[in-house]
């Protein structure tokens, strides 16, 4: 009876569950960036930023002075004290602190009509950080900026071989993770994924001179299609979510399972056993095989590298990341709700 009560008690206590941390703040949070299991950042609506340095325990949050009613879908955290934001709407901005926030100063900026960034992404290469910042397509052709000084100045990278987008086809600012920028494989990599009148994959090297590959999630309206993509630290599996917004309790075409092959554009399609219960706005891996992907209706995680999901929550969350240097994992949505996961 009382080795029952203990291996009960042991499978209880190691059950994923979410720890609330903040919450009643007025922004939406969608930008996370977790350097460190201390370490967190955080950008929503209402020209906010939020940053702890002890796990969650406190935040400090700042209002970007100029920018009160800019909502900034994205932030990529280098440490404690040097952090981008990315603002959306006209004029396209990026912004950049070099002292924990206490000043933002503008890196980028965009006033051409119809521009609208999306998300960003960023890779230590020697000794400084390469990025990559996307927005919707403009004349057919995605918006994309790179930086090779962490952030510090930024180039419209302009090609004739980018593969056109299709009518309605464009990106969502839903987590700041529908790209990504990876030395997996050794070679710089970059992943997208779209959504609207297509949803599309492309993984290719700077300057993207591959095709885009037709995703089989729910697509065709202007809700729906890839929010984001996961990628293994191998560099040869990725998981895609999105789904409907609309109808976000919807279980079908909102996952699929990618093997990437290392010939140029290859890739294979697999749809999950059990899918996440709803629309999901973003995905990572935790470890080999364990991922988390979260969205307005709830939170699912898989153990078998996303072939099957268990939801373990219905809470709603936009955005989750794992420390880059550590094992935290946090999440974030409106009402400035900010939790973290235990036992995973």
């Amino acid at each position: 009876m009382l080795f029952f009560w203990v291996a009960s008690a042991n499978l209880y206590a190691q059950s994923p569950s979410i720890q609330l941390l903040e919450q009643g703040r007025k922004t939406s949070i969608r930008g996370m960036s977790v350097v460190s299991d201390s370490t967190i950042w955080v950008s929503g609506s209402n020209g906010s930023v939020g940053k702890s340095r002890d796990g969650g325990t406190t935040w400090t949050w700042m209002t970007v002075k100029g920018y009160e009613k800019r909502d900034f879908r994205d932030i990529e955290a280098i440490n404690d004290t040097t952090a981008i934001i990315l603002g959306i709407a006209e004029p396209a901005i990026l912004l950049k602190t070099k002292d924990g926030g206490n000043s933002w100063h503008l890196v980028f900026e965009d006033s051409t009509k119809g521009v609208f960034l999306d998300a960003m992404d960023f890779i230590k290469e020697n000794e400084s950080y390469s990025g990559i910042a996307i927005g919707d397509p403009l004349n057919q052709e995605a918006y994309i900026l790179t930086t090779k000084n962490a952030g510090d100045s930024w180039t419209r990278l302009i090609s004739n071989d980018q593969p056109p987008f299709l009518k309605e086809e464009a990106f969502f600012a839903s987590s700041g993770t529908n790209i990504l920028f990876s030395k997996a494989r050794k070679t710089s990599m970059v992943y997208f994924v779209t959504g609207g009148g297509a949803s599309r994959l492309m993984c290719a090297p700077i300057p993207f001179n591959s095709s885009m590959i037709s995703i089989p999630l729910l697509q065709g309206s202007s809700s729906t299609g890839a929010n984001s993509i996961a990628l293994s630290a191998t560099g040869d599996k990725a998981v895609i979510v999105g789904g409907d917004f609309f109808k976000d309790t919807l279980s079908s075409g909102n996952c699929v399972l990618v093997q990437l092959s290392s010939n140029k554009g290859s890739v294979q399609f697999t749809q999950p056993q059990t899918n996440p219960h709803g629309y999901r706005s973003c995905v990572i891996y935790t470890s080999k095989n364990k991922l988390i992907t979260c969205g307005t209706s709830g939170v699912d995680i898989s153990t078998d590298g996303g072939t099957n999901w268990q939801l373990i929550s219905r809470e709603s969350f936009h955005v989750v990341q794992k420390a880059k240097q550590g094992k935290a994992i946090f999440l974030a949505g409106s009402n400035g709700k900010i939790a973290k996961l235990s036992s995973f």
